[in-house]
């Protein structure tokens, strides 16, 4: 059997403003009393819906396709042997990497001068011999780490850059923190687990403003880094374990002392969310699986 291709996509600005606004001339009247050009929107948009019609003709006559929205990643059954292209910016990648198990994706930069394509480093004309390499196995894969958030209720959660612990609004976080042999009481704005893929986002501005002095991992490293973010210290409260590193084998405990509105979320997804009230407990470690990103080939 020929295989398929699945071409996951989100809706542009342009479009999310056609939602809302109806037409094109509601949309441009709206973004005028802003002080806004929608001819920007509208030109971004065509970038985007060129590199989509560039990738949908590489793809062979013979071949099974289909179009895929971010939205409905989580409803969508992925088959073994699809291969999978990703058409949009970086964080698309991060959305559709929990739902795969070890298909290969082919990220697509439709716009080198807004997007930074360290997930999609492939440019849309080079679509076609690409989707033919993968297809015979001739493209080297880079298997890049993912992490696995597992509460004792058995509710489990994957992310590829990282995992947020900590109160879904602004108000502090409260829970207890173990690494290894070390534990502590916090009150902070939530700490992340991340990835070596993850250490190009948020991470990295967190390790930015800590000034710290800690080794992020590589992405296919199997090793994962925590941040605490803003810990108070307090009488009830301490702030010395705040950044780290999880081994291979090793794992991060967390165990929640809010009330409400205690949460864990993956890769910015927070509607994909464990609710994480008062006493449950929650393990971070490297996942069992990893994302198979097809590496950019000079």
């Amino acid at each position: 059997m020929e295989p398929r291709v699945v071409v996951v996509r989100r809706h542009s600005a342009y479009e999310e403003l056609l939602r809302v606004h109806c037409t094109h001339g509601q949309a441009a009247f709206f973004l005028r009393s802003r002080d806004q050009d929608i001819d920007d929107v509208v030109a971004q948009h065509q970038v985007q819906a060129r590199a989509e019609a560039t990738v949908l003709q590489a793809i062979p006559a013979a071949w099974r396709r289909t179009g895929l929205l971010r939205s409905d990643l989580d409803r969508f059954l992925f088959e073994p042997d699809d291969i999978v292209v990703a058409v949009g910016q970086d964080g698309l990648v991060a959305n559709v990497a929990k739902y795969l198990q070890g298909q290969p994706v082919l990220g697509i930069n439709p716009d080198p001068s807004r997007y930074d394509g360290v997930l999609v480093p492939h440019a849309p004309g080079a679509a076609a011999r690409l989707l033919q390499r993968v297809a015979r196995g001739e493209t080297p894969l880079e298997a890049r780490t993912m992490v696995e958030a597992r509460c004792d209720d058995g509710q489990r959660l994957l992310a590829l850059n990282e995992v947020f612990i900590g109160h879904r609004s602004h108000q502090s976080a409260r829970y207890v923190i173990r690494h290894g042999e070390r534990s502590e009481r916090h009150s902070s704005s939530g700490l992340i687990v991340s990835t070596g893929t993850g250490s190009t986002g948020w991470a990295h501005s967190i390790h930015r403003c800590h000034r710290s002095r800690l080794q992020l991992p590589a992405p296919t490293d199997p090793r994962l880094a925590f941040f605490v973010r803003e810990a108070f210290p307090s009488r009830a409260t301490a702030c010395a374990l705040t950044e780290g590193l999880v081994g291979r084998r090793g794992a991060l405990g967390v165990r929640s002392e809010m009330n409400d509105g205690g949460v864990v979320f993956g890769d910015g997804i927070e509607d994909d969310r464990i609710e994480f009230g008062w006493g449950r407990q929650l393990v971070v470690r490297r996942a069992d699986r990893s994302l198979n990103l097809v590496q950019a080939v000079s």
